[in-house]
């Protein structure tokens, strides 16, 4: 690579502090020395990061409605990556295919960062009419195949995804978190903690938000019992139907908070929720919340997928629910509450296996022997911009 030239990254849709494309992928590539640029577009406007780590922000948006973000966002995210004339270009939304093949017609190496299956994730998007599902689907694996042609490496979420692209140009860059950005500052012994259920991240309605809901309305018996909901809910009409429900006094909507909030939100309470409906995307994905609940060292309450199985159990750090029982997962919580030195224990499980398993430090040094395979590929007379 050349010496002045940043490592871009790229994304439309996601916030510019996201935790995979900025805490974890983007602050780990500037150990490499480099500058590190993250394109976005949410209209917040460029910055440079004010940590120490010095990522810089470009904004490229908003934009108003998906087609909109497709059309102009690939348009607008292209110049801004031939801008500032990289060797790579890494992006991390499947409507950013169009772009990345330009930018390959045009000599850039790039790189396909891909959080999701998105084929069956198409099968439960609200927003596409459930007739023309399947159809779509088929037509995001063609597009797709394409991808897999022409791009010279890819970075995938899960072993699932990455079963689905060329090995070869393929890394395996999991979710894992970081251990010591889940840690409280002053964490609350367990015991004297509140009855308060932890759910961290974007909440809808296949992310199993009318169950936890239902299931609070459950737990008549523990007036105390509370679920904490840090992230947006959507779409907002899901949340307006939440808090019309007899059991909303015991949810709290924080919204979007930043992670030293998620840590302490996560330091008071005595379970994490993961309780998503058994889409087909779901199946053998490994949401990153599970991770963060039990890098905080809290036990973790579960749907009951063989994937989700292998983790839970072979840690011993929680209980497996059926995601679509609000009996089930108010029993679970109810036995959370009643156990709380076993409870204890499976926090700690969770914990170290984290720690042995399960962090961000192993799969960091994964990204960055990806960069530096494409370094020696560019010395090599590989290609460059």
């Amino acid at each position: 690579m050349h010496p002045l030239s940043p490592l871009v990254h790229v994304t439309t849709v996601h916030a510019r502090r996201d935790v995979r494309i900025f805490h974890k992928e983007a602050r780990s590539l500037r150990t490499l020395g480099r500058d590190v640029v993250l394109v976005v577009a949410d209209g917040l406007g460029n910055e440079v990061d004010a940590s120490d780590d010095g990522v810089r922000f470009i904004d490229v948006g908003p934009f108003r409605g998906r087609l909109a973000r497709a059309v102009l966002g690939n348009w607008r995210a292209l110049r801004a990556v031939v801008r500032l004339k990289p060797e790579i270009a890494h992006f991390h939304d499947p409507e950013l295919i169009p772009m990345g093949l330009v930018l390959k017609a045009a000599g850039y190496t790039v790189v396909y960062d891909v959080h999701e299956d998105l084929p069956r994730q198409i099968m439960s998007k609200p927003w596409i009419a459930p007739p023309l599902r399947s159809a779509v689907s088929r037509a995001v694996s063609a597009v797709e195949q394409v991808a897999k042609w022409s791009f010279d490496a890819f970075v995938a979420a899960t072993p699932h995804i990455g079963a689905r692209f060329p090995p070869a140009r393929t890394a395996m860059v999991q979710n894992f978190p970081i251990p010591a950005e889940m840690i409280a500052p002053q964490e609350t012994p367990y015991a004297s903690r509140p009855q308060s259920f932890a759910y961290v991240g974007g909440l809808s309605a296949v992310r199993g938000a009318r169950e936890m809901v239902a299931a609070m309305a459950l737990l008549k018996d523990r007036p105390q019992a509370r679920l904490d909901i840090a992230g947006r809910v959507e779409p907002r009409a899901l949340e307006a139907e939440i808090r019309r429900q007899p059991a909303s006094s015991s949810v709290i909507f924080r919204g979007q908070i930043g992670r030293p909030e998620v840590a302490l939100l996560l330091g008071a309470a005595r379970a994490g929720i993961v309780v998503f409906a058994p889409a087909p995307n779901h199946l053998a994905a490994q949401p990153n919340k599970l991770f963060e609940y039990m890098a905080a060292g809290l036990p973790v309450i579960a749907s009951d997928f063989p994937v989700w199985r292998q983790i839970v159990d072979g840690a011993g750090c929680g209980l497996l629910v059926d995601p679509g029982d609000p009996a089930a997962i108010a029993g679970a919580m109810r036995w959370i509450l009643d156990h709380p030195e076993e409870a204890s224990a499976m926090g700690r499980a969770g914990q170290r296996a984290v720690a042995s398993s399960y962090c961000w430090t192993s799969e960091a040094e994964k990204l960055l022997a990806l960069y530096r395979k494409l370094d020696r590929g560019h010395e090599r007379g590989g290609s460059a911009a």
